[in-house]
């Protein structure tokens, strides 16, 4: 298989299977406990079915949206994932030059492979930064700083990883940064020669964001130690009101999922919230953020930019969500696969499949402008959860 015979989510996939290293493969693709959530995020857009208006005359589409001050070209963009140079030697430079092409939001990890600096180099379309909340207070205040620094457009503090979720897969493989791998770990590398050579004579493997704060490459700290030992577990909402004041701009919760937790970051000044279960990675056996978008958009969505990620693997995904009133939707492992298989090039073919296909179901919908997709263009099915079932009935979910 070659990149020009990828055409969507699953095959970028497959080329990526044989080009990884089996214990990074399945670091992308692994997710917490019995990987439950990871599998419903995306069967959950399959509750539901989309009603298109004919006769519309639609020749042109304008698929852009402004969030949280930022505007798109599409509604969908590259959230912040962390480790890319593992993945593929040029790593975060590839997906920020692609996102940069495609006037789409790209973000950088803490745990990101190039500096927010050079991110901001490559691409002069807008940025989030993501960041986590340490114990050590002084290297959150440092972070902020730098961020604006370095232009950072939109704050994206991520709430739900206060501690590392259950993922069994690295267990199997030994998979940790610096990399401790068991023998079965390491018979998967000698199988897969390219990506050890590309890996290195490259630059070397660092996380800019951390230097000077952490060691992770004298073989103390591993990615799973750093969720454990050096986030604060104690975070509380006074903590990130904190943050918000001392940002004073566009900020952003990753991981929200409640009604409760939506209507606390509009109080305390957020400028946006992602639903988000981290990919299924963290709390295995949480709702998927599609299933909870509706109603959190009752809630709070005329006062704050509601967003969402998790399982989307296609356009009509993104017209789901846009449909029930999300301002934009974020790719994960959509993208990741594609820059494993085939670097810069990979996530260029993936965000123009899904440029296409939003364009082309716009179309289909009868929908010139994101603004047209509404619930009068959603059919929950009725063999949809109870819960779902009793909402149409009692009104809370409207059509």
């Amino acid at each position: 298989m070659s990149l020009k015979n990828c055409h969507n989510f699953h095959d970028f996939k497959r080329l990526a299977k044989k080009k990884l290293p089996g214990p990074i493969f399945n670091y992308i693709d692994g997710a917490a406990d019995d990987e439950a959530t990871y599998q419903r995020n995306t069967a959950a857009f399959e509750s539901c079915d989309l009603v298109p208006n004919v006769l519309h005359g639609v020749s042109d589409v304008d698929m852009s949206v402004t969030v949280m001050g930022q505007k798109l070209a599409m509604p969908a963009y590259c959230s912040p994932t962390a480790l890319q140079r593992l993945f593929h030697h040029r790593g975060e430079k590839a997906v920020a030059a692609a996102a940069g092409k495609y006037g789409t939001l790209f973000g950088v990890s803490s745990l990101g492979t190039i500096s927010l600096e050079e991110a901001r180099r490559i691409s002069n379309g807008p940025q989030v930064y993501q960041f986590y909340f340490h114990k050590d207070r002084g290297l959150n205040r440092a972070m902020m700083e730098r961020s604006k620094q370095a232009g950072v457009n939109v704050m994206m503090l991520t709430v739900d990883s206060i501690t590392g979720g259950n993922r069994e897969r690295d267990k199997r493989t030994g998979f940790s940064i610096p990399f401790k791998l068991n023998l079965a770990g390491l018979t998967q590398f000698a199988i897969k020669p390219t990506w050890g050579i590309n890996y290195l004579t490259h630059e070397r493997f660092r996380l800019p964001q951390l230097d000077g704060h952490i060691d992770m490459g004298s073989g103390a700290m591993s990615i799973s130690r750093y969720f454990t030992d050096m986030l604060d577990p104690s975070m509380s909402w006074q903590d990130v009101a904190e943050m918000v004041r001392h940002w004073s701009g566009q900020f952003c919760l990753k991981g929200i999922m409640s009604v409760q937790d939506a209507r606390r970051a509009v109080e305390i000044g957020c400028t946006g919230i992602v639903l988000s279960n981290h990919g299924g990675r963290q709390l295995d056996g949480s709702r998927s953020a599609f299933d909870q978008l509706a109603e959190i958009v009752d809630a709070v969505g005329d006062r704050i930019d509601v967003m969402m990620d998790g399982g989307v693997q296609r356009g009509t995904h993104v017209l789901k969500a846009l449909s029930l009133g999300a301002k934009a939707v974020g790719l994960g492992r959509y993208y990741l696969f594609p820059l494993a298989a085939a670097g810069q090039a990979g996530v260029e073919r993936a965000l123009e499949l899904m440029r296409l296909e939003i364009e082309r179901g716009m179309k289909l919908m009868g929908c010139p402008t994101v603004e047209h997709l509404s619930r009068q263009n959603l059919r929950f099915r009725q063999s949809s959860s109870q819960e779902t079932m009793m909402r149409l009935n009692d009104g809370s979910l409207r059509y």
